[in-house]
């Protein structure tokens, strides 16, 4: 079976294909386009890409095409994608709007190009539709609620990478298997031991934190929107809601531009005033530019404050795991992070902290109570993955 994952940016297209046979998994294909223009043009290079390298003769080769799709409205799961699939993504278009529109756009020009192939979507709030409805709820009016205003989270298929990943690193099988078929059964898998308690720290240009038990989410730092949670890298992250009628009041601005500033000129951005990059903000700090520094400040301190909370949910931590493109390539924001907690059990060891760069080790103490990992995700797998059980379960 082969399936290709479509990663679809507001101007990129990014690729892999997986085959999967007798239980084993490999990637046969991966590319990307930057700077799109023209999607429909891009699809097309793909598939000739494709080609040219052997990956498939032919499209009828496909077994499916899968994206890590956003949000829609009352869909989530993995789904086949359709035209009530597609107008869900379009009515919360307002919930994602640099996410839902090309993806709508990219997913219509697939169905075109390979009309007969299976469009499918895991939606990235997928991982979290089994947490405590308490921890999904806002304190808000029923009325709210019916129109979706909720805690839905995102990153899942990140975090839902972590949860098996971790489980086989921490040898627990059956919390890896559970955590696998997760979107197929529920809860019903049942584990053998003591309950795993694992906190994922999704930190790149978007970050979020989740608490993970035997192999599902407790809950997560996002909420209704990709805009909430941790400063994003120029997202504001979590805010006051008061704070939007008063900026349109005092500053004379137009809701829909408190909303552009606070979607595209905040979070990291707006903190240090340099860039919405993590490198060249750590940059700018090292060479005593005071706002970058606060900012780095901001996101730590914030990543600790959810690492807490889900510390206390779980009643401690067995592990706590670092990815994504922050989590994985800077052991400074690692120490920062992990400072001075040892009386939580969670030691740094700082030179294997330091000799980690995107690459999957255990960085803790030998005498820290919790394991520290970093665990590169691999999101585009999951996707492969969740399609392939889609595609079986359709079959039985």
């Amino acid at each position: 079976m082969k399936i290709l994952v479509a990663n679809i940016g507001s101007t990129s297209l990014k690729w892999r294909l997986f085959e999967f046979s007798n239980s084993a998994e490999r990637l046969l294909h991966k590319g990307g386009f930057e700077r799109v223009t023209d999607y429909s043009k891009a699809i097309e290079d793909c598939l000739v890409e494709l080609k040219k390298a052997n990956a498939i003769r032919e499209e009828s080769e496909l077994n499916a095409v899968g994206f890590k799709t956003v949000i829609a409205k009352n869909v989530t799961g993995c789904v086949r994608l359709d035209e009530r699939v597609l107008q869900a993504m379009a009515d919360y278009n307002g919930l994602a709007p640099a996410h839902n529109p090309p993806y709508i756009t990219g997913i219509k020009l697939f169905a075109q190009r390979v009309p007969q192939v299976p469009l499918i979507a895991l939606f990235e709030t997928a991982f979290h539709q089994f947490a405590p409805e308490a921890s999904q709820r806002y304190a808000v009016p029923d009325e709210w609620l019916k129109i979706g205003v909720r805690r839905w989270g995102f990153h899942g298929a990140s975090h839902k990478f972590v949860a098996e990943r971790s489980a086989e690193l921490l040898c627990r099988p059956d919390v890896a298997e559970r955590a696998r078929q997760l979107y197929v059964r529920g809860h019903d898998v049942k584990i053998s031991g003591a309950p795993l308690r694992v906190i994922s720290c999704h930190l790149g240009g978007s970050a979020s934190v989740t608490g993970i038990l035997n192999g599902a989410s407790i809950g997560t730092s996002m909420g209704l929107s990709p805009q909430s949670g941790l400063p994003q890298n120029n997202r504001v992250g979590d805010l006051d809601s008061e704070a939007l009628p008063y900026v349109v009041k005092t500053l004379g601005i137009s809701v829909e531009e408190a909303q552009k500033q606070l979607t595209t000129r905040s979070g990291l951005l707006g903190l240090s005033g340099v860039s919405n990059d993590v490198r060249d903000i750590k940059s700018a700090a090292d060479k005593g530019d005071a706002n970058a520094k606060l900012a780095l400040d901001v996101f730590v301190a914030s990543t600790r404050h959810w690492m807490g909370a889900y510390f206390l949910e779980l009643n401690g931590a067995d592990a706590i795991v670092f990815t994504a493109g922050t989590g994985e390539n800077n052991a400074w924001a690692r120490a920062a992070i992990c400072a001075n907690l040892g009386n939580l059990g969670i030691k740094l060891d700082p030179d294997k902290n330091n000799a980690t760069r995107a690459t999957e080790a255990i960085i803790s103490a030998p005498d820290s109570a919790v394991k520290i990992f970093v665990i590169p995700t691999n999101e585009e797998l999951v996707v492969a993955r969740e399609a392939k059980r889609f595609l079986d379960a359709q079959k039985n």
